[in-house]
């Protein structure tokens, strides 16, 4: 009996499972274009907020998978990554420095010596773009890495367009002639308060041959 009656109340609750699921199936949505009492305008397509950023393109973008029209977009950044590197002017500096700030800092650090926070909680370390080999490196292949990842350093072309990508690098080379500038290349007054400085100390030259004293040591333990 109690058997009976246990096997008859699991029947029940899967069948209350099952009327659970089809209420989840089919449930209450509005159809594309239909009309809506819930917003001001009547209707139940909603319009994308301000700055969002497209992830398709073309008639059926707005399909719930989004993968129609994205060769759309991969050919106009394949266009746009092939176009030649636009002008530096402060307006590009200042747009690469918000980017870099945001999507690059925090593994390249402020001065993209390599030292950036994630860095420091043990991510690998990247180079530091002041090395002679990033600094020699041609604009493109700063591009490309950005684009494309390189090492443990994944793509960010989804997040940075190749607009924004060549601004990056226009700030990247601002930053290695930040650590690499000559002293005549300065202004007028920069250079003259480099020459004001105060010469470096230099430590006294011990005899040819002899050891240089130890920190501490008395006059006869040096002679």
């Amino acid at each position: 009996m109690r058997r009976a009656f246990a096997l008859v109340a699991a029947a029940c609750a899967l069948a209350g499972c099952e009327r659970t699921m089809k209420d989840m199936y089919v449930q209450p949505r509005l159809r594309p274009d239909s009309a809506s009492p819930l917003f001001p305008d009547g209707k139940g397509s909603r319009p994308p907020p301000a700055g969002s950023v497209a992830v398709a393109a073309g008639d059926l973008a707005l399909t719930s998978g989004g993968r129609h029209g994205r060769d759309d977009l991969v050919a106009r950044d394949a266009a746009l990554a092939a176009s030649a590197a636009p002008a530096a002017d402060l307006a590009l500096l200042r747009r690469g420095q918000s980017r870099y700030d945001i999507f690059c800092a925090p593994c390249h650090s402020p001065l993209g010596d390599g030292d950036g926070r994630v860095a420091r909680r043990g991510f690998p370390r990247p180079p530091s773009f002041h090395q002679a080999r990033l600094r020699d490196a041609p604009d493109r292949h700063l591009f490309d890495v950005i684009g494309q990842g390189y090492g443990d350093m994944p793509s960010y072309a989804d997040r940075l367009t190749p607009q924004d990508r060549w601004a990056v690098v226009a700030y990247v080379r601002a930053l290695q002639l930040s650590q690499d500038a000559r002293a005549d290349m300065l202004a007028p007054d920069l250079q003259a308060g480099l020459r004001a400085l105060p010469a470096p100390a230099r430590a006294p030259a011990s005899r040819a041959g002899a050891p240089a004293p130890a920190v501490g040591a008395s006059k006869a333990e040096a002679s």
